[in-house]
């Protein structure tokens, strides 16, 4: 049996139909490996993954990159919230006076002073949301993924989608690893890159 193409992936990303796709078409074995957001690209460095489905940036030096889909960012808030009154969407200037629970924001960087808290997962941020404690700007595809019916989502509508892409080493540039990047690309087993 051959060796299995390890693709990690990071939380939020959807890389399932990718999977099935080359398991309808390839024979070598794949398997799929949560990674966190902070070391989405260290596996692939090591060598214990032979590609990773990341949200950019990330560094990427001596990286091959593949922009994949970008996602919206949305803000979630308690129920109770004000937020919760506001329509479908919301701007960065209506959020500039909440309190951010987990302050790293692709695209977005609220005030210095609220910069030095605790870092803490996507899970734990809209738990602490939930309890009334402020909002958190997430990726749709996180907030979907850990969503509560004691929480509100709004389309932050003036900031930048996020980026998922596919890393992989320059060095590894083979047939195999550019045979799942068609996959996540749509090529067809009949369409040549």
């Amino acid at each position: 049996m051959s060796v299995p193409l390890r693709i990690g992936f990071v939380t939020g990303a959807t890389p399932d139909k990718w999977a099935r796709h080359w398991r309808d078409r390839r024979r070598e074995p794949l398997e799929l490996v949560p990674v966190t957001e902070p070391e989405q690209t260290d596996g692939v460095r090591a060598g214990s993954l032979d590609m990773a489905i990341v949200r950019l940036p990330v560094d990427r030096e001596g990286l091959h990159c593949v922009r994949l889909y970008e996602e919206l960012q949305v803000a979630v808030a308690s129920r109770d919230h004000v937020l919760a009154a506001a329509d479908e969407e919301v701007t960065t200037a209506d959020l500039v006076d909440e309190q951010l629970v987990r302050p790293h924001v692709s695209g977005w960087t609220p005030d210095a002073d609220q910069l030095d808290w605790p870092t803490m997962t996507e899970q734990e941020a809209i738990e602490t949301v939930a309890a009334g404690t402020g909002i958190v700007v997430l990726p749709m595809s996180i907030a979907r993924l850990h969503q509560r019916k004691d929480v509100v989502t709004r389309l932050v509508s003036d900031l930048e989608p996020t980026t998922i892409a596919i890393v992989w080493l320059v060095e590894r540039d083979d047939d195999v690893t550019q045979a799942f990047v068609g996959v996540t690309k749509g090529r067809t087993a009949n369409t040549s890159r």
